[in-house]
C-alpha cells in the first residue's frame, strides 16, 4: 500500500518543524529524508511511526487514515540509531521480543526467529548477549526484531551513522538488498548524502521544515533545482550571477550560453545562480577566448588519490571559487597558474 502525506505540520512551541509537508511513498520502495541536522527529517519520521502526534495535515497508509492510530498500531517496524536492544536478552529473544506481545505461537515464533536470524546473516550468534557482538551486529539484531512481525513499512532513523566507515559501507549494502529482497515499504532518515545516493529510490531534500526537491539520486545530482540542493548533493560550484544581468547569464563579467535547464524554463530574469559540477570543469592553458571561457588563478591543487581537486579563483570575481577535478593522468597545473576555464554549457544547472 502506497503511503500518501498530506500538508503536515508540527510544531514544537514557535519553531515549525514541519512545514506543510507533502509527499507519496509508493508501496515497496525505498525512500530516504536527506538534510542537515534540524531540517525535519527525524520529526516526519516519528509523525509518520506514529511518536509523534501532528499538528495539522494527514498520512493514509492505503484507504487508512493513521491520524488517530497509535504508534503500537500502525503496524511499522522502527529502526533506532542506538541499536536499542534489550542487555540481558540473547540476539533470538531480542529478535523474538515483537512476536511475544503479539502471542505468536512458540514453533510459529521460532521459525520466525531462525528466519530472521538468517535473513542478517547471524544464525551463529543467537545465544549471545548485545554485549557480546560488535556495533553492526547490534544493529544487524535490531532490523531482524523490526522485521520478523511483517511491519508494512519499515522505519529507519538514521541506523548507520554510530557505526565506522567500513561497517557502514557493508551494512547499506546489506539493508538494501534485505529490502530488495522482502519488498518491503522503506523510510530511512539520513544527514549522509553518500547513503542516500547509494541507497534510495527517491530522495527527499529537506531544509528548515519543507521539503527542496524530490527526485531520483540521479535526477537530484544532474538536475538540482535550487542552490541547497546543488550544494548538499555531492560537490556543485554555485556562480551567483552578476548583479544588474537580469534577462541574461553573466557570471564574472563573462556571458554564459546554458543548454539544459534544471527548471525547465528558459527564464533567465528568475535565476539566482548557475551551478556546476567540479568534474564537468574544463581546463587549459591560453588565452581565455571563446564561448563560455573565462580566466582564472589557480589557488591551491589537492591530491585525492583517483582524483586531483583544483581551486581557481576567476580573475574577475576572485572571491568566488571554482572548483575543478582532474581524473587519472590529467596534467596538474600548479599553484600559481593563470588558466582558461571552460564552463560547457550543456553542463551548466540554472539554480533558483
Amino acid at each position: 500500500m502506497d503511503l500518501s502525506i498530506h500538508d503536515l505540520v508540527k510544531r514544537f512551541g514557535k519553531l515549525t518543524a514541519l512545514d506543510h509537508v507533502s509527499l507519496e511513498v509508493a508501496q515497496g520502495s525505498f525512500v530516504c529524508f536527506l538534510g542537515p541536522s534540524g531540517c525535519g527529517k527525524t520529526t516526519l519520521l516519528r509523525v509518520i511511526a506514529g511518536l509523534e502526534e501532528a499538528d495539522g495535515g494527514s498520512i493514509r497508509l492505503g484507504e487508512s487514515d493513521l491520524s488517530s492510530i497509535p504508534a503500537r498500531n500502525r503496524n511499522f517496524g522502527v529502526v533506532f540509531q542506538s541499536y536499542s536492544l534489550f542487555p540481558n536478552m540473547t540476539a533470538a529473544r531480542n529478535v523474538g521480543y515483537g512476536l511475544e506481545c503479539r502471542r505468536w505461537d512458540r514453533p510459529r515464533m521460532q521459525n520466525r526467529i531462525k528466519e530472521m536470524l538468517d535473513l542478517v546473516h547471524l544464525a551463529d550468534q543467537a545465544e549471545k548477549l548485545p554485549s557480546q557482538m560488535s556495533g553492526g551486529q547490534q544493529q544487524r539484531i535490531a532490523l531482524a526484531r523490526a522485521l520478523a512481525p511483517d511491519p508494512s513499512a519499515l522505519l529507519l532513523d538514521e541506523p548507520l551513522s554510530a557505526l565506522d566507515a567500513k561497517v557502514r559501507e557493508e551494512l547499506r549494502i546489506e539493508i538494501r538488498a534485505v529490502q530488495k529482497r522482502l519488498g518491503i515499504t522503506t523510510i530511512m532518515v539520513t544527514h549522509d548524502q553518500e547513503e542516500a545516493l547509494a541507497m534510495a529510490d527517491l530522495i527527499v531534500v529537506m531544509s528548515k521544515g519543507r521539503i527542496e526537491q524530490i527526485g531520483t539520486p540521479q535526477q537530484l545530482y544532474r538536475e538540482p533545482a535550487t542552490a541547497f540542493v546543488a550544494d548538499f548533493i555531492g560537490r556543485m560550484n554555485v556562480l551567483p550571477l552578476d548583479p544588474g544581468a537580469a534577462g541574461s547569464y553573466r557570471f564574472a563579467g563573462t556571458p554564459l550560453a546554458v543548454a539544459t535547464l534544471a527548471n525547465g524554463t528558459a527564464n533567465a530574469a528568475t535565476a539566482a545562480a548557475l551551478g556546476i559540477r567540479p568534474e564537468a570543469v574544463a581546463l587549459r592553458e591560453g588565452g581565455a577566448s571563446g564561448e563560455n571561457i573565462l580566466a582564472a588563478d589557480v589557488r591551491s591543487v589537492s591530491f585525492l588519490g583517483n582524483i586531483t581537486r583544483v581551486e581557481l579563483a576567476p580573475e574577475n570575481r576572485p572571491e568566488t571559487a571554482i572548483v575543478a577535478e582532474l581524473h587519472g593522468t590529467a596534467t596538474v597545473p600548479e599553484t600559481g597558474t593563470r588558466l582558461a576555464v571552460s564552463l560547457p554549457a550543456d553542463a551548466l544547472r540554472v539554480l533558483s
